[in-house]
């Protein structure tokens, strides 16, 4: 009976020195600070994000306008110098949406048509581009971050086109290479209007103006 009685008691005396032990890392740093959480890199909003909340100035919104021209109904006429683009309607009238043209010395002028047309396309920047600005991709995929947006429209004999954008705020700016850039909203709008093989007329900085208040010619 001794024996057992040592025994539980040993038994005891053991499991006190164990938890004793498990316990001894909370006492031996009493003023250590909690662990703060890793800092949360920055977070950027997605461009269709973006597109939602960035609020257009009135003028660059789409909008149905008096406008005079001898174009027939559904031809695109790009103002340069007022960054509107007009699609032609006829009865006097054009639809009209805000655009981003080419800065200076990258605007240029003339008559094409729509080559071709693509949904999300994908971006192999011309080699003139590339020898520029020689950092940018070879290629990059279609998607919200491609810098041609929703839709494209090619202009034959060019490497231009019509496209959209994930920075809508440009609108109403001179900062391309050249394109004609619509937000991803009106450009998918566009889209559904033009036609492959529409006539595509390009105004110069010097051509004639359209009055940024009525949408009429003026020269």
């Amino acid at each position: 009976m001794f024996n057992i009685r040592l025994s539980l008691a040993a038994a005891a005396f053991a499991g006190l020195i164990s938890t004793s032990a498990s316990a001894a890392p909370l006492s031996l740093f009493p003023f250590q600070q909690p662990q703060q959480p890793a800092p949360q890199a920055a977070s950027y909003a997605p461009a269709e994000v973006e597109e939602e909340t960035t609020e257009l100035p009135s003028k660059f919104k789409r909008q149905v306008v008096s406008y005079t021209t001898n174009e027939a109904p559904g031809t695109v006429v790009i103002d340069t110098p007022n960054t509107f683009l007009y699609l032609v309607l006829g009865n006097g009238q054009a639809l009209r949406y805000g655009i981003g043209v080419g800065r200076e010395g990258f605007t240029w002028a003339g008559t094409k048509t729509v080559e071709k047309k693509a949904e999300w396309p994908d971006w192999h920047p011309p080699q003139e581009m590339i020898e520029r600005q020689p950092y940018l991709p070879r290629f990059m995929a279609g998607g919200p971050g491609n810098p041609l947006g929703a839709r494209a429209m090619y202009l034959g004999g060019t490497v231009y086109r019509i496209h959209g954008t994930n920075a809508p705020h440009t609108i109403g700016q001179r900062v391309s290479s050249g394109c004609i850039r619509l937000t991803n909203d009106d450009v998918s709008d566009l889209y559904e209007r033009v036609k492959v093989g529409a006539k595509v007329v390009v105004l110069p900085m010097n051509g004639h103006r359209v009055s940024s208040r009525n949408g009429f010619n003026t020269h």
